[in-house]
């Protein structure tokens, strides 16, 4: 019989030790002001900081149309030089002494023998 009461001692539950009754405490009332200050807060920071990042992204676009502008200014600036060379080219050209003196030859124009050539005192004072 001792062998059999082995699995009934693990089985039986002790009695649960008497509970002294404790005086009631004051409840105080629960804050409601500080969980919706906290929520305040947090939409206000998450708020500030979209605000700042869609300043970043403005400035950043306006940094880019700057750059594009520059680019566009800069293609146009190589474009005037070219120009500007191919004008100063013609402008030399057309004034060299050697053309000038072939174009008065087919109009009949020749020049002066140095011996036919004088000079008139002008007199200045």
């Amino acid at each position: 019989m001792a062998t059999l009461d082995w699995f009934a001692a693990e089985t039986a539950v002790a009695p649960a030790p008497a509970r002294r009754a404790r005086p009631p405490k004051a409840v105080a009332p629960p804050r409601r002001r500080a969980q919706p200050r906290r929520l305040r807060g947090g939409i206000l920071w998450i708020a500030l900081f979209a605000l700042l990042l869609t300043g970043i992204v403005a400035v950043n676009v306006a940094v880019l149309r700057a750059h594009v502008a520059v680019n566009q200014l800069d293609k146009q600036q190589l474009q005037l030089q070219q120009e500007n060379s191919t004008l100063a080219a013609q402008v030399s050209s057309a004034g060299a002494s050697q053309r000038i003196e072939q174009i008065a030859y087919r109009f009949g124009l020749r020049p002066a023998p140095a011996a036919d050539t004088t000079y008139i005192d002008l007199g200045r004072k």
